[in-house]
């Protein structure tokens, strides 16, 4: 469990609110409007009404207790830029701050950012190669070359093992579990048969991937 400072409970930082009470992390909540500190408070182990940007405020939060502190401020770069910079300076551990555009991003990472996110970018690749191909059934980036896909398995493929596809030697590609009927399995071998049915947890970096499953 994670004690964790969420500042901006617009629609993305209250789904991770929600996400992160589901995990059963410690959250406390910051925003300046008192309509959405009320909308999270289910989902939250504390929150506070008050300006990001004063440091006065932010300090009296105790910022070097938070394992991590996510900005999840969406229609106001000045303002995140101004809380993720004080964040840091206060003694945040671990500062996470959303970017709309790669030049917010070089300027977060420049003035306190350990890391940032891309809500808008990352869903829409991922919308993009989901509804794009039929057998894509999910896909998580890892990096900017690797990823993991959720795919159908290919008819010709059905019927045969693991270990007769020999997916790893030809396209370097590894498969990480079989998912039957939406359950999935991780204990799988050379010798576990794949049915047309399945769909498979495959890792490897993307340009094998889109060769091997014509993405």
């Amino acid at each position: 469990m994670k004690s964790i400072l969420l500042i901006g409970l617009g629609r993305f930082g209250k789904h991770i609110a929600m996400h992160l009470n589901q995990l059963g992390h410690q959250v406390m909540a910051v925003d300046h409007e008192e309509e959405r500190i009320e909308a999270v408070l289910p989902f939250v182990t504390n929150a506070q009404i008050g300006d990001s940007t004063n440091a006065y405020f932010l300090e009296s939060l105790g910022i070097s207790n938070y394992d991590v502190c996510i900005v999840a401020i969406g229609n106001d770069f000045q303002s995140s830029l101004e809380t993720t910079s004080l964040l840091k300076e206060l003694g945040g551990k671990m500062v996470v701050s959303r970017a709309a555009r790669d030049v917010q991003a070089k300027f977060l990472l420049r003035n306190g950012a350990d890391e940032v996110v891309y809500p808008e970018k990352q869903l829409a690749k991922w919308t993009a190669i989901r509804y794009s191909a039929d057998h894509i059934l999910d896909y998580i980036e890892l990096d900017e070359d690797h990823a993991m896909f959720e795919v159908s398995v290919p008819e010709a493929w059905a019927g045969r093992t693991i270990g007769q596809i020999d997916i790893r030697k030809k396209f370097s590609i590894n498969i990480m579990g079989i998912k039957k009927s939406g359950k999935l399995e991780l204990s799988i071998s050379p010798d576990t048969v794949l049915e047309a049915e399945d769909t498979m947890l495959v890792l490897g970096r993307n340009k094998n991937l889109q060769k091997c499953f014509r993405i």
